[in-house]
């Protein structure tokens, strides 16, 4: 069977991130393995905290206010200008990067970050010109994809966003799952199964369990 047509026979699974988001991290590297196990092929695409959050910014906690203003832009403007100069393909490989030295190495959010994952994908180092544009080039095109994911679930969800056929025709979409650390081999596939399996029921509405412990970056 040709490489095109394997392709072709797995399911799509569409991913909105942020970057910048801790939680949504710790998602993708778990959707990464279960594309190890079952026949999925992950499409990723961006959604912004801070455009979700621009409407209420004075209802947020004062740290969070200032996270968003001083943090959440450089990343995603970069992001969506290497995705809206040289396609999509390269938002995994840049996202993985990114969130490398973001969250694992903890460097954070920094410009500094941002050009150490350019050159860790051969991306241009001239995008990070991107990071501080205020007037960005590619707003538009950021808050279609936001709004994209984001009508899927509702406002009221943050990142990540998944969403995959259903036996319908329609997209089963939903947040989350929030885990860590993130599952790998059969068990990132249980939890995937299990998470579709309540995806799909139309008057499924939420489960969630108390859990004090930060996301632990110790096994990715």
């Amino acid at each position: 069977m040709s490489e095109a047509a394997t392709s072709s026979a797995k399911t799509p699974v569409d991913f909105w991130f942020d970057p910048l988001c801790p939680w949504a991290w710790m998602t993708s590297r778990w959707v990464l393995e279960v594309e190890k196990v079952r026949d999925i092929e992950v499409r990723w695409h961006i959604m912004s905290l801070a455009v979700l959050n621009e409407d209420k910014i004075d209802q947020l906690p004062e740290e969070y206010q200032e996270m968003l203003a001083t943090q959440a832009w450089k990343p995603v403007r970069v992001v969506t200008a290497a995705w809206q100069k040289h396609g999509a393909d390269v938002l995994g490989p840049l996202y993985t990067a990114l969130g490398t030295r973001i969250h694992n190495n903890g460097e954070g959010p920094t410009v500094e970050a941002i050009a150490g994952a350019l050159a860790d994908v051969g991306l241009r180092a001239d995008l990070i010109d991107y990071a501080d544009q205020e007037d960005f080039e590619f707003d538009a095109e950021l808050r279609a994809s936001h709004k994209e994911g984001i009508d899927k679930v509702g406002q009221e969800v943050g990142t990540p966003v998944i969403a995959v056929p259903g036996s319908n025709g329609e997209q089963i979409a939903f947040f989350g799952p929030v885990v860590t650390p993130a599952p790998k081999g059969e068990e990132a596939a249980r939890l995937w199964d299990g998470t579709l399996a309540v995806a799909s029921v139309p008057g499924f509405y939420e489960i969630k369990r108390t859990r004090t412990a930060g996301p632990d970056f110790s096994n990715l």
